[in-house]
């Protein structure tokens, strides 16, 4: 009885984790997917990317590449905000903390207009 109990109380706690590292990304205009990482693996994901383990691991490279380059004497990190932009949808990363926010959404950009 004990051990439900605290697997109960558990399952509670990570929930309301999970719920405050998604709170807001299932609101992002034109989203079809996100994820939340960490150094040890993914946090949180849902639609297109829910689970998606190689494009986490993708998205954390490129993160780890970008830090790298640093600027000499700054403090503050290199970027918080990276976008990779594919002909029918983007991926927004943003850092924060230790977590990395990656959400998948459309590319509706519009052809230049000519005059």
């Amino acid at each position: 009885m004990q051990l439900s109990a605290a697997l109960l109380k558990e399952q509670r706690k990570t929930t309301i984790m999970t719920a405050s590292l998604t709170a807001g990304l299932d609101r992002i205009q034109d989203q079809i997917g996100y994820l939340v990482i960490s150094e040890e693996g993914v946090l949180a994901s849902a639609g297109e990317l829910e689970n998606d383990e190689v494009t986490a691991g993708v998205m954390m490279q490129m993160v780890r590449t970008a830090s790298r380059f640093r600027l000499s004497g700054a403090v503050e990190p290199p970027f918080k905000r990276m976008s990779v932009i594919l002909e029918d949808f983007v991926y927004m990363v943003t850092v924060s903390g230790q977590k990395v926010f990656v959400v998948k959404r459309q590319n509706n950009q519009q052809e230049p207009i000519s005059v």
